[in-house]
């Protein structure tokens, strides 16, 4: 199933994509799903970010390419950071280049997006934790990340974590191409079966730190060929099986 978060006439709710139709969740994913009866024609909706995460925790350098072309190896363990949810944004939504940054970059990444309160999760069954997943883009002010030798300030500006377009549950996340692209033209292609640390490790890695909660997302690193974005441009994340989330870029005002 594809669930989207949608906005239509000053409504806000979830709906099941089914072709060019969504057909409207009664209260929200997150358990059993019931319908409402209603449909709508996506042509008359405005998809918004798929979930609105109290935490956004991201892994660093989880693919030895980027690893490398950051100058480094990849790490043993996961590297873990956080993105507040004032950063997330939705499909189609602008990433604000704020004034003064230097360069920002793209990071096309496959997001988990957590389906129940998950702790100490064991490794063999994390999956069962995972409501399904969506394209993200980890949208790096990289001057600031490498100035400050942390990277919440770098990571963290509003609209830096555009989500979407959709969330997709019935998916295997273990070999799935990813392809980013800026104004058409390739610039990172990978599958997720190169990530160092696997998805089901990463929830295990990461709930024995701290809780996750329904609709937390975990991004799961990107791989090398990353970017620099300018006002104008149009950066698309692809991932097999969901779909493709896409964001022009622009000059905060």
């Amino acid at each position: 199933m594809r669930i989207a978060r949608f906005s239509a006439a000053g409504t806000l709710g979830f709906a099941a994509v089914e072709g060019n139709e969504l057909a409207v969740i009664d209260t929200h994913p997150f358990g059993a799903i019931s319908f409402t009866g209603v449909r709508l024609p996506m042509a008359d909706v405005r998809l918004l970010p798929p979930v609105l995460p109290s935490k956004v925790v991201a892994i660093g350098k989880n693919y030895a390419d980027h690893a490398r072309e950051m100058g480094g190896e990849a790490p043993a363990e996961p590297v873990i950071f956080l993105k507040p949810s004032t950063a997330v944004t939705g499909p189609d939504a602008a990433i604000e280049r704020p004034t003064g940054v230097g360069r920002v970059d793209f990071e096309g990444e496959l997001a988990v997006v957590v389906g129940r309160l998950a702790r100490d999760v064991p490794r063999e069954t994390a999956l069962e934790v995972v409501l399904g997943y969506t394209c993200a883009n980890d949208v790096t002010a990289r001057d600031q990340q490498l100035a400050d030798g942390q990277w919440t300030r770098g990571k963290g500006y509003d609209s830096f974590c555009p989500l979407g377009p959709w969330i997709e549950t019935d998916l295997d996340p273990t070999d799935l191409e990813l392809t980013t692209t800026v104004n058409g033209a390739v610039r990172q292609s990978a599958r997720t079966s190169q990530m160092s640390h696997d998805v089901a490790a990463l929830i295990a890695h990461v709930s024995r730190v701290m809780t996750l909660l329904p609709g937390d997302v975990l991004l799961t690193g990107t791989p090398a060929g990353i970017g620099p974005l300018d006002a104008g441009d149009e950066v698309s994340v692809t991932i097999e099986g969901i779909g493709t989330l896409t964001n022009p870029v622009v000059d905060r005002g």
